[in-house]
């Protein structure tokens, strides 16, 4: 199953910064997701940690630490996803078999070059772009 972790942290930002302001809760972030708000507390702590939100101590809620445009997808992947789950690489193979012997080294270079050219993708794509697709499909 394919991790979803930076699909809900683009959705969490884009919600909170579609209502600056309003202070929105985990409940509420939970439901648009349609996900446990546990599950919203940690990927915000992910955020936090991240530099992209802010919280106050006994005040519900999160805000944008920078404008949507200054947020690029890859900051996001960065905060929220560990490289070493995009590109797994089975192990133990069979050093006596030809393709076995050989998988590892072969396979962690073609992952590198396409995790590479994915993050060079992903730093070209900004939150406040992902938002304005969102308010042109609305429209539709």
């Amino acid at each position: 199953m394919a991790n979803s972790r930076l699909s809900v942290a683009i959705h969490i930002l884009s919600l909170i910064a579609s209502k600056p302001y309003e202070q929105i809760t985990s409940d509420s972030i939970a439901e648009s997701v349609n996900t446990n708000p546990v599950v919203i507390r940690r990927m915000c702590g992910l955020l936090k940690r991240g530099g992209m939100l802010t919280s106050r101590a006994g005040i519900s809620g999160a805000s944008l630490l920078k404008p949507p445009a200054d947020i690029t997808l890859l900051d996001i992947y960065l905060a929220v996803q560990s490289k070493s789950e995009w590109f797994a690489i089975h192990d133990h193979p069979n050093h006596r078999c030809p393709i076995g012997s050989k998988i590892h080294p072969i396979l962690n270079q073609t992952f590198s070059t396409i995790q590479l050219t994915m993050e060079k993708e992903l730093e070209h794509i900004t939150l406040q772009d992902i938002m304005d697709e969102m308010e042109i499909y609305s429209k539709i």
